[in-house]
Parts: structure tokens; sequence; C-alpha cells
């Protein structure tokens, strides 16, 4: 599932494209996705100018002057194709298959944004922008972790008395938006937490730590374009290579990459995901 990096590298290669831009047509393939397409979808794109491209957590936002907001979640398999307007003919490889293309925009500037899901598993929705914030996808989000409002002091008010692990605590939404199974094992190792540990029992000192770990993890995989897993591809068809920096994530039984670390890196479950850490350096 992409996570927060790869989202924010899609919203950056969409930009150029939307941002401004008037929606001249919209053409809808099909009636669903991961849930059905809202009613009259194709017609109150069409026509509508986006203000821009923006993000909250793994959603792309994009509001328009009708006073809607066009609310995308990529889910397992969805990808943006950006390309002229043959229907079909992108300029990039990454849509894969035409037939998984199951809705385009094709904006004044004559430039045809295609969104390609095999799996449709992602889902759309038009949601009026006044109201946006109090929507039930959005109004327990938490702050976003690269933003001014993540810092230690309301981490550690998040974190107090919680007697999960501090793993499971990061991936609660509510705690902080956006953060997944790949970059919280790839924070925790940096800041040489051990994931099991209880959140609650982090001292201010490990919690300032962990929230410099966690944006700098995300600041360093927005620039490498994010994380290729799977089907995962950015707007513009490019692969994301931050998984070539994993130092944990993938590796178990590899020795840790840690300096002066003579450990290596160990793989368990918690909450049915994969954990990836090294026992010696985290603790």
């Amino acid at each position: 599932m992409p996570e927060l990096p790869e989202v924010e590298t899609v919203r950056q290669g969409l930009a150029p494209h939307l941002d401004g831009a008037l929606i001249a047509k919209a053409v809808q393939r099909r009636p669903d996705l991961r849930f059905p397409f809202p009613e009259n979808f194709a017609a109150r794109l069409t026509g509508a100018r986006v203000q821009k491209v923006d993000r909250r957590a793994k959603y792309l936002l994009l509001p328009l002057d009708t006073d809607e907001t066009l609310v995308v979640h990529l889910g397992m398999t969805g990808r943006f194709t950006v390309g002229d307007h043959e229907p079909g003919a992108f300029h990039y490889a990454a849509g894969g298959d035409a037939k998984h293309t199951h809705l385009t925009l094709e904006t004044d500037a004559g430039v045809l944004i295609g969104f390609n899901d095999a799996r449709r598993f992602g889902y759309m929705d038009l949601i009026a922008t006044p109201g946006l914030r109090r929507h039930p996808w959005f109004q327990a989000l938490g702050p976003e972790p690269l933003s001014g409002s993540f810092a230690a002091k309301g981490l550690g008010e998040a974190l107090e008395g919680r007697r999960q692990s501090i793993k499971a605590t990061l991936l609660d939404q509510r705690v902080v938006a956006g953060l997944g199974n790949i970059y919280v094992a790839e924070a925790l190792h940096r800041a040489r937490l051990d994931p099991r540990r209880a959140a609650g029992g982090l001292s201010c000192a490990e919690i300032r730590r962990l929230v410099r770990e966690i944006k700098s993890v995300l600041t360093e995989a927005i620039a490498a374009g994010g994380s290729t897993l799977r089907d995962y591809r950015s707007a513009d068809g490019a692969l994301g290579y931050f998984q070539h920096r994993f130092r944990v994530y993938g590796r178990e039984d590899q020795a840790c990459v840690t300096k002066g670390c003579k450990g290596e890196i160990h793989r368990i479950v918690q909450g049915a995901r994969s954990t990836f850490f090294c026992p010696r350096c985290q603790t």
C-alpha cells in the first residue's frame, strides 16, 4: 500500500499538469472501484477547474472551483498516468494494460490524465469542500508528520499512558497521519527504538529522537521518489528508489547497517504486519 512519500511523489507529479487546470472532459469507464463512484461523477468533474493538487495523509485532494473536492486513495495498485489526448497512448508505460484505466481527465491544455488500477482497491469521491475536515475519512486524523504541528511535545502527550507497542501506536492514523509499515520500521531503527516497547514508556529524549527520525526518513524517501513495492509507480512512470536505502525493511537475517553494530535484522509479526528490526541496537 503506498505510504505518505509515495502519495506525495504522485502529488508532485500531477501538480504541474493539474494546478489551475480546467477539466475539459472526464470519462468514467466503470461504475466503481473499491466503492461506487459518486453519482454523476464524470459530469460533475467536466468543466470544473482544479485549484491545486494537495495531500492529506495518504489521500490526494483536488479542490475544485465548484466547492467540491475530488478525493483519491490509491489503494494497492492505483496510479496516475500523464499522456497526450489519444486514449491509451500514454507517454509513460506505468499505466500497464489500458483496460485497467478506469477514469481519464482531459485538461484545457490537452493533457490526458489517466487513473489506472488493476486490482481496484483504490477509491474516489467528491466531497463538499467546506465539510471536508468533518468527513469521516479526515475528522480523526492526527498531524501531518512533516508539518510544524508534529513535534515532540504533542507526540509525547499522545503516547502518554499507552501500553500498546510503539510500532502499533505510530500506525494509528489518529496519532500521526500518513505513516505506514515501511517508514515506521525505518524510523524506529534510525531512532534505535525497539518496536515492541510500550509507547507510553518512551522518555522525552527518545520521543524527540523519534520525531526527528520520522521527519528525516520521510523527507529522504520523497526526495528519492518513494519506495516501489510490487505495483507502485509515480505519476511520471518512474520507479521509486528509496527501497535501495532500506536499513531494516525486508532485510531479515542480513547484517545491521548501524555503524559499530554487529547484530542482524530480525522479523517478527505485530498486528498481522511484518516488523523488521535489530534487537542489538534497538532497545
